[in-house]
């Protein structure tokens, strides 16, 4: 089975956070009739997501997406025995070359070993009795016989892993090849279904909408009209920000179950687990949570206990909102504040000829990080702008460190935004 080398670039990893939601928002705002439909670009991204094990047919309601199953399963069991060979294949080849390392050592041993009990028992035949000589002698004998037999018995043991181990050590290796061809070749399959499925999806979408004419009741889309829509809760500019601000991240939950199905796949199918998206996810999955933080406030979809609040009148639940936000500006301007100093120490961090840390750490002046500032700072490969992860892919830290100032400055303006609905509550007596 191939394996996978792809890291994702940290520009790339950028831009998909920047891009991908902006075109699922443009999407998402297309005019529809209220007829269900099937969509080709909805198929084709499910076959990039999820081809290999034919989502994408069951999305068309097509069986035929079962023939992926079965050969998927196998690609997996064939690269469970492949991964079994290997390490049978890895400790029998260990043992092979400790069995051949001690022939090559204990041999000459042996050799040399006769020679000197020979020289020893000459000496202490010569000996005189009852002499320090004779002691001597017995001692160099005794030892060089004990140290030739060991020899003999490592030299034995030696030898028999060496026949035992040989015939399973090729055994291993024919098993390694015949599951990683397997699995390779029922990837091709696969890769053979994709190929033909990715020419046939626009009319397996336009056989899936004709068919659905014969089951009119699932032509209709029933609307939740009494359901509270995001733009019935903005008044303002900032709320409209909020709602912008909360819709763009929810699309990277869709990023994550990509970049996770591609770990899978990577890991369990290409044997090539990645250095990149745990970290990847997990970062951008905190940003997430700062920018939706205005969102959450704006909608009111924060977890809390409101069994007196709930049935309140509007006037008083403006009341008790206008006295409990003293303490929610002591959070929102401690997390701005401290993000903020986050911030500014990820940037100084010292990375070279980087004029954008230089000015964090006040080694230069607004004037001249602007007069410094060129397209180098972007391009040369040798210029960071400051905090990095500590792991393989090396990721900049100090761009998340900006998002939780984002994300301070949002709930800030939202807890400004509350206030003034409140006091208008209040002064209105709703």
């Amino acid at each position: 089975m191939p394996s996978l080398s792809f890291t994702l670039p940290h520009w790339l990893y950028w831009v998909g956070l920047i891009v991908f939601p902006l075109v699922a928002m443009v999407l998402s705002r297309r005019q529809t009739s209220g007829v269900k439909k099937y969509s080709v670009p909805l198929a084709y991204m499910i076959w990039v997501s999820g081809g290999i094990i034919g989502l994408h047919r069951f999305y068309l309601k097509s069986l035929l997406g079962l023939l992926y199953i079965p050969v998927f399963l196998a690609i997996l069991y064939a690269n469970s025995a492949e991964q079994t060979a290997r390490t049978v294949q890895s400790n029998a080849a260990n043992q092979v070359r400790i069995a051949e390392r001690i022939i090559t050592r204990e041999e000459p041993r042996l050799e040399t070993g006769a020679a000197d009990i020979e020289r020893y028992r000459t000496a202490l035949a010569e000996a005189e009795k009852g002499s320090f000589a004779e002691r001597s002698a017995e001692r160099r004998l005794q030892r060089a016989e004990d140290g030739l037999e060991k020899s003999r018995t490592n030299l034995e043991q030696a030898r028999t892993d060496l026949k035992e181990r040989g015939p399973l050590l090729e055994t291993a290796r024919a098993d390694r090849v015949f599951w990683e061809n397997a699995a390779l070749y029922a990837l091709y399959v696969i890769l053979a279904f994709m190929v033909i499925d990715a020419l046939l999806i626009p009319s397996m979408v336009r056989r899936a909408n004709a068919s659905m004419t014969d089951v009119p009741h699932l032509v209709e889309v029933p609307v939740e009209e009494e359901q509270k829509k995001d733009a019935d809760y903005a008044e303002n500019w900032i709320d409209r920000l909020s709602l912008f601000c909360g819709e763009f991240v929810s699309y990277w939950a869709a990023i994550a179950v990509i970049v996770y199905y591609y770990e899978v796949i990577a890991r369990y199918v290409f044997g090539s687990p990645t250095n990149w998206a745990h970290e990847a996810m997990y970062l951008m999955f905190g940003m997430q949570y700062l920018i939706a933080g205005s969102y959450a406030m704006l909608t009111e979809s924060h977890v809390r206990v409101d069994i007196f609040y709930a049935p309140m009148r509007r006037k008083n639940k403006a009341w008790v909102d206008l006295l409990t936000s003293i303490f929610f500006f002591i959070f929102a301007g401690t997390l701005l504040v401290t993000s903020w100093i986050f911030a500014m120490d990820a940037i100084a961090v010292p990375s070279g000829n980087s004029v954008v840390s230089d000015w964090a750490r006040g080694d230069l002046t607004l004037a001249e990080l602007v007069a410094g500032f060129g397209t180098e700072q972007w391009t040369n490969p040798n210029i960071r702008w400051g905090e990095i992860s500590f792991n393989e892919w090396e990721v900049p830290l100090w761009p998340m460190k900006w998002v939780m100032v984002m994300g301070g400055i949002l709930l800030v303006l939202q807890g400004i935004s509350k206030l003034g609905k409140d006091i208008r509550a209040i002064a209105r007596g709703e």
